[in-house]
C-alpha cells in the first residue's frame, strides 16, 4: 500500500494498493487468489486488471476469478428470496475495471478501420449466442464484468524497451524508456487522476483511512471465520463504530460550548435553557453530519438522552450555584441586623417598628443586586423564616403596641407568608411548564434535522439507484442489439426489481 496526497484533487488522499499476481502455480491454493481478487474488489474505487498482450481467450480465462465473486461476496446480509440474485446489486457498490494490456503489439483495427482501446475492450466482451456448454463457459466472464462493473476502460502499452533491457527496467532512467511507452503511460496515469473517485460504499459514504481500515478488518475477518464479506454487514459495522464517535463528539461539542457560554448561576431559567438550546442544536448538528445508517435512530436516542440529563444537570447545578450566592448575600447584608439585635436595640418601646423599618431597608438592598439567579426569591423566603422567632420575640416584647396591635401584626406576617409560599407554587409551576415546553423545543430539533437528513438520504438513494438502474439498461440493450434474448430477459427481471425497491424503499423514522 502506498498513500500519497492525490496530485489533483485537494484533501483527497490515493490510496495504491498493489495485490500479489494471481495464477501462481507454487501457492498451490487457488482459494487465495479468489480472495486476493475479492478483496481488490471490494476495496478498490478503480481495479486495474494487468495482463500480457491481447485479450484472446486465454487472457479471459485467466480471470475466470470476476465469475467467483458470486461465491466470494455478499451485497446483502439477507438476499430478497425469491426475487433476482443478491449479485444485481454488485453494481451499485463495485469499482470502476480498467484493464492494462502491457507489451501490446496488435494493430487496432476492425476491417480495416482503427478502433480505440476502449471498442477493442467492448468487442472483446461480446457473447456468444447459444445454451451449450462451451458457448457459456465463453460468455460467463465476459457476462460478469459486463454486469458487474459500473465502468470499463482499457489501456495498451507497447514494451518499454529494448528486448535485452527488460530484465534491468529498474536501474532504467525514465529518458531510456520508449516515447510512445512514455506517453501511454502519461495517459493512463491523467486517467487516473482525473476520473478515478473517492471510493464510495453503499448509501454515498465515503471512504476515509480510518474507515478503510475499518473495512479491512471487517472482510478479512469475516474471511478468516468461514463467512463471506457481506457490503450490507461491513457498512452496519462501520456505522456501529463512527455513530458511537459521532455521539461522544456532539456530546464533547455541547460540553465545550455550555463550559465557555455558561455562567452559573444565570438570572433566569429561560436564560439557561436558551443556552441549552443553541449548544443542543450544534450538538445535534455535529452528530448528524458524521453519523449515517442510524437504524431505528439508536444513537441518536442515545445523544437526546444524554443531552436531556446534561440539560437537567446544568438546572441542578444553577439552582445550587443561586442558593449558596443568594445565602452568602444574605448574610453580609443582614449581618448589622443581627448585631442589633444582639446588642438589644430593638429591646425597647417602639423597637419592633425599628426593626421591620431596618428588616425592609436591607430587604431593598438585597433585590438591587444583580445576577442572584434562580432561587432569590425562595432563598430570602427560607432565610427570613429562620428569623421568624427572633422577630416574634421583638414584637411580643415591645411595650408600647397593644395585644390587639400585636395581634394583626402577627395576622399580617402569617398572610404574607402564605403569600410568599403561594407565589413560590406559582413560580414552580411555571418552571415546570417552561421544562415541558423546553423537551418539546428538543423533541422538535432533533425531527426537523433527522428529516432534512432523511431527505438528503433519501436524494442520495433515488440518484444510486437511477444511476444503476441507467447502467442496467444500457446493458439490456447491448445485449438486445446482439440479439441475447435470454440474459436481456434475465436482465429485465433485475430492472423490474430495481424498480420495485426504488417505489417502496424509504428511510423510516420513529425517533424518541
Amino acid at each position: 500500500m502506498w498513500c500519497v496526497p492525490h496530485p489533483k484533487k485537494p484533501n483527497h488522499t490515493l490510496v495504491l494498493l498493489d495485490t500479489e499476481g494471481l495464477g501462481d502455480v507454487e501457492k498451490g491454493d487457488n482459494q487465495n487468489d479468489s480472495w486476493i481478487f475479492a478483496l481488490a474488489v471490494l476495496l478498490s474505487s478503480t481495479f486495474v486488471y494487468n495482463s500480457m498482450g491481447t485479450i484472446n481467450q486465454m487472457a479471459m480465462d485467466q480471470l475466470h476469478y470476476v465469475t467467483e465473486l458470486t461465491e466470494r461476496i455478499r451485497a446483502k446480509s439477507s438476499p430478497d428470496n425469491g426475487k433476482v440474485e443478491d449479485s444485481a446489486d454488485f453494481v451499485s457498490f463495485f469499482p470502476a475495471f480498467v484493464w492494462t494490456l502491457r507489451d501490446f503489439s496488435l494493430e487496432l483495427e476492425v476491417h480495416g478501420e482503427p478502433i480505440t482501446p476502449d471498442e477493442y475492450l467492448e468487442l472483446s466482451l461480446r457473447l456468444k449466442k447459444g445454451t451449450d456448454k462451451k458457448t457459456k463457459s465463453f460468455n460467463e466472464p465476459r457476462l460478469c464484468i459486463r454486469k458487474f462493473f459500473p465502468k470499463k476502460k482499457c489501456f495498451i502499452f507497447d514494451r518499454p524497451a529494448p528486448r535485452k533491457q527488460l530484465t534491468q527496467l529498474e536501474q532504467l532512467q525514465e529518458e531510456d524508456l520508449y516515447s510512445e511507452f512514455r506517453e501511454q503511460v502519461a495517459e493512463f496515469c491523467s486517467y487516473i487522476f482525473r476520473y478515478s473517485e473517492a471510493k464510495t460504499l453503499s448509501g454515498g459514504i465515503i471512504v476515509t483511512g480510518p474507515r478503510l481500515e475499518n473495512l479491512v478488518l471487517t472482510y478479512v475477518n469475516a474471511i478468516s471465520s468461514g463467512d463471506l464479506p457481506c457490503m450490507e454487514n461491513a457498512v452496519l459495522a462501520l456505522a456501529e463504530i463512527e455513530n458511537s464517535a459521532a455521539v461522544k463528539k456532539a456530546i464533547a461539542h455541547y460540553d465545550e460550548q455550555m463550559a465557555q457560554k455558561v455562567q452559573l448561576p444565570t438570572e433566569t431559567l429561560q436564560e439557561l435553557l436558551d443556552l441549552h438550546r443553541a449548544s443542543e442544536k450544534e450538538a445535534i448538528e455535529i452528530f448528524m453530519n458524521k453519523s449515517f445508517k442510524d437504524v431505528d435512530q439508536k444513537f441518536q436516542k442515545e445523544l437526546a438522552e444524554c443531552l436531556l440529563a446534561k440539560r437537567d444537570d446544568f438546572c441542578k447545578l444553577n439552582v445550587k450555584a443561586s442558593s449558596e450566592c443568594c445565602m452568602a448575600l444574605l448574610q453580609d447584608i443582614f449581618s448589622s441586623l443581627d448585631e442589633d439585635v444582639k446588642e438589644g436595640k430593638f429591646s425597647k418601646p417602639g423597637g419592633y417598628q425599628l426593626f421591620t423599618q431596618k428588616q425592609q431597608k436591607l430587604k431593598n438592598e438585597y433585590y438591587k443586586v444583580p445576577r442572584k439567579g434562580v432561587e432569590a426569591e425562595e432563598t430570602l423566603r427560607k432565610y427570613l423564616e429562620s428569623k421568624e422567632s427572633v422577630a416574634d420575640a421583638i414584637l411580643q416584647t415591645d411595650q408600647s403596641l397593644t395585644e390587639m396591635e400585636k395581634e394583626i401584626e402577627v395576622a399580617r406576617i402569617k398572610a404574607e407568608s402564605a403569600e410568599a409560599a403561594q407565589n413560590m407554587l406559582k413560580e414552580m409551576e411555571e418552571k415546570t411548564q417552561q421544562m415541558m415546553e423546553e423537551k418539546e423545543k428538543s423533541h422538535q430539533e432533533h425531527l426537523k434535522q433527522l428529516t432534512d437528513k432523511m431527505a438528503q438520504e433519501r436524494a442520495q438513494l433515488m440518484a444510486e439507484h437511477e444511476r444503476v438502474l441507467s447502467l442496467k439498461l444500457q446493458e439490456n440493450e447491448r445485449l438486445l442489439k446482439e440479439g441475447l434474448q435470454e440474459q436481456s430477459r434475465k436482465l429485465q427481471k433485475e430492472i423490474n426489481d430495481l424498480e420495485r425497491r426504488r417505489r417502496e424503499q424509504s428511510p423510516s423514522c420513529n425517533i424518541l
